[in-house]
């Protein structure tokens, strides 16, 4: 009796343990329509109800297709607009893809897609400070202006005999590793441009700040971002905390100086593989720098002030046993 109870119990566990699925269409029975926007949304990385905002001055848009007789109306700068429609055109020879987007119901029409992306960007912060930050032009006044004023800065800061990151730094590793980071993520963000260009094109108009929810080279170079940031602040609050303010001041404005020039040399030359041989070199330099720098390890128990060595503290004049 027990032994037929349980071959009984064990029937109806396998048997509930299998599940037969809802009985529906194959998910992936979609209509031609359906693949198409699928196959466009993986090669071009946006698609219907996809939210831009406008970039140009103004972009002209048509009430029809160019095969029809149509008017043109306007969206302008900063107005946010949305992918209503997507058709392919084979008789022009300009652009073959045209894409209806509304800024509301009134104001709607067509326009080509190589007209609409160069004059819009995605609809998201990440998205529009990628833009600004990788302006051509923009990025080749900033290159000359950091030039400019780190030549200068170095020259005053070291006149003065100020501290300053490599040359005559504070008891801190944290300006060293910002440095070494800010290199490091120059370096793999001009890799990705040139290796990985695809990819990042699918991060500009998809982006995440999540390091671990993207392909590796993407969460790597994320990762990086937040590192800078982290010791980044470290950085500030050492200094804060080891130099007076004005002494502070200069040293953050010799730090910024040192670190554009970083990030410059390293995004321009790895264009052409000379940062790959550079990179491993200004890490052995920047680590060497540190290293024949003094370092504290001690603190006196009065003021606080860092020592060398036990005894008499300089500052303040307590004996430290």
């Amino acid at each position: 009796m027990l032994l037929s109870i349980m071959h009984y119990a064990l029937c109806i566990l396998l048997t509930a343990c299998y599940n037969r699925g809802q009985q529906s269409p194959d998910a992936w029975d979609l209509t031609e329509q359906q693949m198409d926007s699928i196959s466009f949304s993986t090669t071009h990385h946006y698609s219907q109800n996809y939210n831009f905002v406008v970039n140009a001055q103004r972009l002209p848009l048509a009430d029809a297709l160019p095969d029809l007789a149509f008017d043109t109306l306007y969206v302008v700068k900063g107005e946010r607009i949305v992918v209503a429609d997507i058709r392919c055109v084979p008789t022009d020879t300009i652009d073959s893809v045209w894409v209806k987007v509304a800024r509301d119901q009134i104001t709607q029409g067509w326009i080509r897609e190589s007209e609409l992306l160069q004059g819009v960007s995605p609809d998201d912060p990440i998205s529009e400070f990628i833009d600004i930050f990788s302006d051509v032009h923009l990025l080749v006044f900033l290159a000359i202006s950091v030039l400019v004023a780190a030549a200068y800065a170095l020259r005053r800061l070291l006149r003065r005999k100020a501290y300053i990151v490599h040359f005559h730094d504070i008891d801190s590793f944290y300006p060293t590793a910002f440095c070494l980071l800010l290199a490091m993520s120059a370096t793999l963000y001009a890799s990705i441009q040139m290796f990985g260009a695809e990819s990042w094109r699918h991060y500009y108009f998809h982006p995440s700040l999540n390091p671990f929810a993207l392909p590796l080279h993407l969460g790597l170079f994320v990762a990086s971002v937040w590192a800078i940031i982290i010791v980044g602040v470290a950085t500030l609050d050492d200094v804060r905390r080891q130099l007076p303010a004005f002494d502070a001041l200069l040293y953050l404005s010799g730090l910024t100086a040192i670190s554009g020039v970083v990030y410059v040399v390293f995004s321009v030359l790895t264009l052409y593989y000379v940062g790959y041989l550079l990179l491993p070199a200004y890490l052995a330099f920047a680590l060497r720098c540190y290293f024949s720098h003094p370092h504290y390890s001690l603190s006196c128990g009065r003021c606080g002030a860092r020592l060398m060595q036990k005894g008499r503290c300089p500052h303040c004049g307590a004996v430290n046993e």
